[in-house]
């Protein structure tokens, strides 16, 4: 399994537009995150979770041409802007492309996308062409993969990390429950979202993030969804357990 980092940012990005804070002005490539997303490749199946507003910059910056399906953590726009620009996945690959959200991402979805959620027969030409697939907090599988919901609240509001054989992604939540976290036992990647060092009202902080991963003890962690007031790469690397690390977009991370 190949997981490419896409963005490691948080809902505005890295710099922030009109910010000249020192990690706004920073000449550290890794100091530039855009919008929180992964892409995952494990056994011929290319899945990306979440489509935000930097979508079509990350498929192009990766040279992204595969994806079966893509998986929605939750509603806020930071994380479903893009996914206008799926349409081209269309074109590529001659087929409708599957969605996979929970039923209140999906109806938000269906606001804001009002146009790509019409009947075929009815759509303008070109406008992208979708398979929606509902999910709740138990397995499903696409394409033989089995994935496993693992649901955490953003301050109120229930969001889905999932996890694909020994690899958890979860991201925007600040309060998980026991039960959640047994699923989330004995894995080998981890990527959690830390938003910065002060206390948030819906995002773990970074000492908070890290407390969650030692209770859970995976080998690896990776901190994401980070945002310009978590400080530079090079200083809060510095601060960090040996196996938990800052994400960096265009990371590459193995298992």
């Amino acid at each position: 399994m190949k997981i490419t980092i896409l963005g490691s940012g948080t809902s505005q990005g890295v710099p922030v537009i009109a910010c000249d804070c020192d990690v706004c002005s920073s000449l550290d490539w890794r100091d530039q995150r855009l919008r929180v997303s992964v892409y995952i490749e494990i056994n011929d199946n290319y899945f990306v979770i979440d489509t935000g507003p930097d979508f079509r910059t990350q498929m192009l910056r990766n040279r992204i041409t595969k994806l079966d399906a893509v998986l929605f953590t939750h509603e806020h726009k930071d994380h479903t802007a893009g996914m206008d620009d799926l349409r081209s996945f269309n074109f590529k690959l001659q087929k409708d492309i599957p969605i996979y959200a929970r039923e209140s991402v999906m109806e938000q979805l269906k606001q804001e996308f009002a146009y790509i959620f019409v009947a075929k027969d009815k759509k303008y030409p070109g406008v992208l062409n979708i398979e929606e697939h509902l999910i709740e907090n138990k397995i499903f599988q696409i394409n033989n993969i089995n994935i496993l919901p693992i649901e955490g609240l953003h301050y109120k509001l229930p969001v889905f990390g999932f996890r694909i054989e020994d690899f958890i992604y979860l991201t925007d939540v600040n309060f998980v429950n026991e039960v959640e976290k047994q699923k989330m036992k004995n894995a080998k990647v981890l990527i959690v979202g830390a938003l910065q060092k002060e206390e948030h009202i819906s995002h773990f902080t970074l000492s908070q993030a890290i407390d969650f991963i030692q209770e859970l003890q995976p080998e690896k962690a990776y901190i994401t969804h980070i945002s310009h007031k978590m400080g530079k790469q090079m200083d809060v690397e510095k601060e960090l357990p040996a196996n938990i690390f800052l994400a960096y977009d265009g990371l590459e991370i193995h298992l």
